[in-house]
């Protein structure tokens, strides 16, 4: 059973986008809950277009779990934590999160399937409890829940900014200040539909705040500390590209095919994820060391810097 209060954050949304972002669900999986009758606002039946207020309650019966498609692969994991509600691993970078039609095998659900033969429905799918999603490119840290409760616990934190994430990113150009804040609308390309862009009508909330930890003058570098306040799709690689800090090796955003600095991918890493444990409460952190292909950039642009 799901049960949410309605808070501040949440008040005034439809109902399927509120219960969506209470259960860590799509948005098209929680419409189908409140059609089939699965959910209650205030101790009554639901529709998907009603208003949710503070102080309103949402109780959901997720359905029974169904077999997902994605297949356990065994594939190697680098497993920074795991106990029985949750596992954290440093995700390489070139692994998908997801299954999908370009990727249906050989993903990081695909590999937690393996590893964690014994994980409870998440979501109304028997699949490992993936609250956040890393790009591609990306590499770090990544949580996953293994049951629901813990999945709903993650979710309430993330959805209300409680999340500590801490990312790394080389990227060109030389900022005058040491640090900044970026609060940006991020939304759909206005004409490319599988890009982010803050030039849309249609944008969502966004801010970042970054740190220069180490300047390259002689390559046009800069590594930044990037901690987003929010979590929109692209949006770290999306508000540097607007300020004029296109990410290194970004070739969507940055028009950086990466080549002259020996990377293939966006140069950006999550190097910590802090949250709280869904069963004790206690505060955890934890950190992935810069993925060696950055490791060794970061090594030659200083070397670059020593040569002159």
């Amino acid at each position: 059973m799901v049960r949410f209060v309605v808070g501040e954050a949440d008040a005034d949304q439809r109902l399927d986008r509120a219960l969506a972002a209470a259960a860590g669900i799509p948005r098209s999986r929680a419409r189908r809950w409140i059609d089939l009758g699965l959910v209650e606002l205030n101790d009554r039946p639901a529709r998907p277009s009603q208003r949710v207020a503070v102080g309103d309650i949402l109780r959901a019966r997720p359905p029974e779990p169904i077999p997902s498609a994605a297949l356990p692969e065994e594939m190697p994991l680098a497993v920074l934590y795991e106990d029985a509600d949750v596992i954290v691993v440093d995700k390489p970078a070139g692994l998908v999160v997801h299954p999908g039609p370009a990727h249906p095998s050989g993903t990081l659900v695909n590999a937690l399937l393996h590893h964690c033969g014994d994980l409870a429905g998440i979501g109304g799918v028997l699949r490992p409890g993936i609250v956040h999603r890393l790009d591609r490119g990306t590499s770090g840290v990544l949580v996953a829940a293994k049951h629901d409760e813990a999945h709903l616990a993650l979710a309430e934190q993330f959805r209300d900014h409680r999340v500590e994430r801490v990312y790394l990113a080389l990227a060109r150009g030389a900022p005058r200040e040491d640090s900044g804040r970026i609060e940006l609308p991020i939304g759909r390309h206005p004409r490319d539909r599988k890009k982010m862009s803050v030039a849309t009508r249609a944008g969502r909330t966004a801010r970042s705040a970054w740190t220069v930890r180490r300047r390259f003058p002689a390559s046009g570098v800069v590594l930044l500390e990037v901690r987003p306040e929010t979590g929109r799709t692209h949006q770290i690689r999306v508000h540097l590209a607007a300020t004029g800090l296109p990410i290194v090796g970004d070739a969507v955003y940055g028009r950086s095919r990466g080549k002259a600095f020996a990377i293939a991918r966006p140069a950006l890493h999550a190097a910590v994820l802090g949250f709280d444990h869904p069963r004790s409460g206690e505060r955890r952190r934890f950190e992935a060391p810069l993925a060696p292909d950055l490791a060794e950039l970061v090594e030659s642009l200083a070397r670059r810097e020593k040569a002159g």
